[in-house]
């Protein structure tokens, strides 16, 4: 419970989940909405994954990132209150799923 709280105590986090909301997204979108450099979205990823909150699927390349099926009632409530971030829709070439 502990590291799933503090995977959801950051803005940043919470707006990758906005996106993840309905969805699967590539991470190079999720770079696009957050306007910070791959790495750290991909320590932001990491931490969400780590919590057991989001799940990933690699395709060629790129990695598609979901919020997983069974999450906790806590992170459930926090994911019901945010609002669906249309702007995260995968859609360059490289990335398409």
């Amino acid at each position: 419970m502990e590291k799933q709280l503090k995977a959801l105590a950051d803005a940043n986090r919470l707006i990758l989940l906005s996106c993840l909301k309905n969805k699967e997204v590539c991470v190079c979108d999720l770079v696009d909405v957050l306007n910070i450099s791959q790495p750290a979205v991909s320590q932001h990823l990491k931490k969400l994954k780590d919590a057991g909150i989001i799940k990933e699927r690699k395709v060629g390349t790129w990695k598609h990132y979901s919020i997983v099926e069974n999450l906790s009632p806590v992170a459930q409530q926090v994911v019901d209150e945010l609002d669906v971030l249309t702007k995260c829709d995968c859609g360059g070439e490289s990335c398409s799923i």
